[in-house]
């Protein structure tokens, strides 16, 4: 038997070896995982063969979770390690409204007022969205310019609009409310402390300037974080 197994392995091996050659990362690491899973099978039979049925189903359950065939952890514990999909914050303006997508990070909106009112950022071209910046308060291009930070780096090396302009027009009217904090972070009214700072941290990591996000988003989220926290103080 253990002549059997190794003889088994060996053509594993070469086969393995052999594709790896081939294949792109994607394919080599699922053809990891099954060689893993299979070994492992086959280990947990040899095991078995030998009457060691304790070690054998442990190392069987591996096998098969590593093929993706069982779970290998509670479905608590993953919900406690991993962070809710779907979520979006959201960030209004006068002219804008923004949504950010947590899991890829991608930004889109829609213009509130003036001559595009109604339409996508995404449908409109950037020279386009450009000329909109002067026309807009402080809070309104900061979020726009934050946008096409992201939909064209480097724009800002070519853009011819004064960048002064707006700067007489308000920002927003008073303090930041909760329903706005709560939007912001993408999270439910009433969530507790503990929620508020992951949202804060899983959108810093996305947003913070050292990482080539915008300044004005990042404030923006430090201030939701604020104010809700300050509920719980």
């Amino acid at each position: 038997m253990p002549f059997l197994l190794g003889v088994v392995v060996l053509v594993l091996l070469l086969w393995a070896a052999n594709s790896f050659s081939k294949a792109d990362p994607k394919q080599a690491a699922r053809l990891l995982r099954r060689l893993g899973g299979g070994a492992a099978l086959l280990f947990a039979a040899f095991l078995l063969f030998r009457g060691e049925i304790g070690p054998a189903v442990t190392v069987g359950v591996i096998g098969l979770g590593t093929l993706g065939w069982v779970r290998l952890w509670p479905a608590s514990f993953g919900g406690r390690t991993q962070k809710s999909p779907g979520q979006v914050s959201r960030v209004r303006t006068t002219f804008l409204e923004m949504a950010l997508d947590h899991d890829s990070g991608t930004m889109n909106g829609r213009i509130l007022a003036g001559a595009h009112q109604g339409a996508s950022l995404d449908a409109l071209d950037p020279a386009t969205l450009i000329d909109l910046l002067g026309g807009m308060d402080r809070d309104s291009r900061d979020l726009l310019a934050a946008y096409l930070d992201r939909r064209q780096p480097g724009w800002r090396e070519h853009a011819q609009y004064d960048a002064a302009a707006g700067n007489g027009r308000p920002a927003r009217d008073g303090k930041m409310t909760e329903e706005e904090a709560y939007q912001i972070l993408g999270i439910q009214a009433g969530a507790g402390a503990d929620e508020i700072s992951r949202a804060h941290r899983s959108l810093m990591k996305k947003l913070h300037p050292d990482q080539g996000g915008s300044t004005y988003l990042a404030a923006r989220v430090n201030e939701a974080k604020d104010v809700l926290l300050r509920r719980h103080r």
